[in-house]
């Protein structure tokens, strides 16, 4: 049965292939290239306030009670695959809780990748070398990682659909650098020991400029694309989403795509009054309304709101800010138009 969001979400397929034909025309990808057969799910992390990963101190997760009331909001609204992090505490305890109550979620599982190379020229905020004691520790960290991945994707191999390695480790920008070389050992590590499609989670402008040899080990292109970061206004938005994903087809035509992130700011002082509910409500219809006639599976980002980013002193920063829902859970605009299964 088709609910009242898809239905309306569904109409706008329609409208996408009246007004974006000649947008659409490099881009057709199969039915079969969709992860578990989703065209939109969502990143999910479950830190509310006060709750942070390990900063160096130890972590203050979220509850087993806490992961479970927000894996039922989700389902609640319909989503029904989701992108985890990394393969720690947190993303064990949401694939326990999914198993336990049979709930109808797949996953995207990750596996953090830290620093094995200092990237303090390119990174902005590294202001000093990271020690080359530091990058040894985080490659044995790194190892231990892909270990408990793989345990996962094993062990839950009928919720974990697929497996990322690395989130941002290789765009020019980042503080957790780790060489192309190494990200290729180790997306060949993890393909020869889990039956999954692996792939590696990064920006469009990376994946056409530099991704060849990356691409020809993975399963797909796992691609992040942000328009608000680089200033582009609501009406630009989409089209400059799909001119960055129809850039990466061109680059590598090999492969098929999904966007792994690919979001839109409530609150933002870096972004001004573009960063409203109302903006995000529309990318994401209109995101939908895209990926459904290419046949691309959107990762939106992010389920929700999470304080512990960015600058504790800056409480309106945008990395705090991209949630379908604020942090205590309750909906913004767009779910709020489309209220949860037994509300409606």
């Amino acid at each position: 049965m088709i609910n009242q969001k898809n239905l309306f979400l569904a109409l706008l397929v329609v409208v996408a292939g009246c007004t974006k034909s000649t947008e659409l025309a490099g881009i057709n990808q199969a039915p079969g290239d969709l992860l578990a057969g989703e065209v939109m799910a969502v990143a999910y992390s479950g830190f509310r306030e006060g709750q942070h990963p390990d900063r160096g101190d130890g972590a203050a997760n979220p509850s087993a009670d806490e992961i479970l009331e927000d894996l039922e909001i989700l389902v609640a609204h319909d989503f029904n695959l989701i992108r985890l992090y990394d393969s720690g505490e947190n993303s064990s305890a949401t694939l326990e809780l999914i198993q336990q109550h049979d709930l109808p979620i797949k996953v995207l599982l990750g596996m953090w990748l830290e620093a094995e190379f200092s990237n303090h020229e390119g990174c902005a905020w590294l202001d000093e070398p990271i020690p080359d004691e530091e990058l040894a520790a985080n490659t044995l960290r790194n190892i231990a990682e892909l270990k408990r991945g793989i345990d996962l994707a094993k062990r839950f191999d009928d919720i974990v659909v697929a497996v990322n390695v690395g989130n941002e480790a290789l765009v020019s920008w980042n503080d957790h650098m780790v060489p192309l070389e190494k990200v290729i050992a180790y997306v060949q590590q993890v393909k020869a020991a889990i039956d999954q499609p692996v792939t590696v989670a990064d920006n469009y402008e990376w994946w056409i400029r530099d991704g060849a040899p990356l691409a020809a080990e993975v399963d797909f292109l796992g691609v992040h694309t942000y328009p608000a970061w680089e200033e582009k206004t609501i009406d630009e938005a989409m089209a400059y989403t799909i001119e960055n994903m129809e850039r990466v087809q061109a680059a590598l035509p090999d492969k098929p795509m999904a966007i792994l992130e690919a979001g839109w700011a409530t609150v933002a002082i870096e972004f001004g009054d573009r960063a409203n509910e109302a903006d995000q409500a529309r990318y994401y219809r209109e995101l939908h309304g895209w990926a459904s006639a290419t046949n691309i599976t959107v990762f939106f980002f992010e389920a929700f709101d999470e304080p512990w980013k960015g600058d504790p002193n800056v409480p309106l920063g945008a990395e705090k800010h991209w949630g379908l829902f604020n942090v205590d859970r309750t909906p913004k605009q767009l779910l709020k138009e489309f209220p949860a299964a037994g509300d409606r």
